[in-house]
């Protein structure tokens, strides 16, 4: 029987690269990839499109085998017992899992049907979820019917049907309104204490780590590059953001050079006609850069200062900007 006390999910070295044909190069999805994953809370993959967040979950899933590394899910090898690992997971993917021409109701009935429920069982538990859910008064409705919001809850329900201890959010956000999206946060905040299950979500969304995560990983070119707390990694980076807004992109360059005079400041980062900078105190480098720019006769629309975000972490650990990373992905 499986520890609670132990990690819910480990990887060790996961290797995954894929063959498209003769003629296109093969892309490495994982590079050695190792995590552990503590029983009982919730842990995001953060990384742009293409990083290996999905990758990885379908071989924590058993829906890929990697070409090499190991994995175990609540204590069962991944690559030899796929069957048990299948029953005491769940998982939603990007994709809707739902019958579109069934009920609400009905969606979740089968759900714990094919979970080996009994009838009885699978009735009690759809009304649960879909009190929990707050889908009661939609029950009856056809999933086809439903909104963005609605339909996310109801793939979220399904995979909570037969009690995993792990669930797998792959991507559980995209395309929702900003409404849907922060309902859909409360509900995953709630998972961990009244479902007994440890998370794992795949993000590409700053925030939602930031908000979600017990702790996260960020993930680049299938590489694990750096993880902890969204407060620890924050944390380490010591100091202020000092972002620089200019009037015009032309002057990027110039004004770049002129800041790495400034007493300081460091780990300067330029992005069109934005710049970014650390600074041990924010607001006292603030005269300082102004009047270093205004001297040159470089025009500022703005300079603001923050404390450190997950996209300074990932600036500092992966040598660009999250947002960057995003275009070019």
């Amino acid at each position: 029987m499986f520890d609670a006390r132990s990690a819910a999910i480990t990887a060790v070295d996961l290797v995954k690269t894929y063959h498209s044909g003769r003629r296109t190069p093969a892309i490495r999805a994982l590079d050695g990839l190792s995590l552990d994953v503590a029983a009982a809370s919730v842990f995001a993959l953060l990384g742009p499109n293409g990083a290996g967040k999905s990758t990885t979950v379908r071989i924590l899933t058993t829906l890929a085998r990697p070409d090499s590394g190991q994995a175990t899910v609540a204590g069962v090898d991944v690559g030899r017992d796929p069957e048990t690992v299948r029953r005491i997971i769940g998982l939603v993917s990007q994709k809707a899992s739902t019958d579109p021409m069934a009920t609400a109701r009905e969606n979740l009935v089968l759900a714990g049907r094919i979970h080996g429920m009994s009838a009885a069982d699978a009735r009690a538990r759809a009304t649960e979820l879909l009190r929990r859910f707050d889908l009661d008064d939609e029950a009856n409705r056809l999933a086809r019917t439903f909104s963005g919001g609605m339909s996310r809850k109801l793939d979220v329900a399904i995979g909570l049907m037969h009690r995993p201890q792990v669930l797998f959010l792959d991507e559980p956000t995209t395309g929702l309104d900003p409404a849907a999206r922060t309902e859909m946060w409360t509900e995953i905040d709630e998972l961990v204490a009244q479902e007994d299950v440890t998370v794992l979500l795949t993000t590409h969304y700053l925030e939602e780590a930031d908000h979600l995560a017990d702790r996260l990983a960020i993930v680049d070119r299938g590489r694990l590059i750096v993880e902890g707390t969204p407060e620890e990694l924050k944390s380490d980076l010591r100091g202020d953001t000092v972002h620089v807004e200019l009037s015009s992109a032309d002057a990027t360059s110039t004004a770049v050079g002129l800041l790495t005079r400034v007493a300081g400041l460091r780990d300067i980062d330029a992005d069109g006609r934005s710049i970014r900078a650390r600074a041990e105190h924010g607001a006292r480098a603030v005269p300082t850069i102004i009047a270093a720019l205004d001297d040159a006769g470089v025009s500022t629309a703005s300079v603001t200062v923050a404390r450190p975000s997950l996209d300074d972490v990932y600036l500092r650990h992966v040598g660009r900007s999250f947002a960057a990373t995003e275009v070019a992905a």
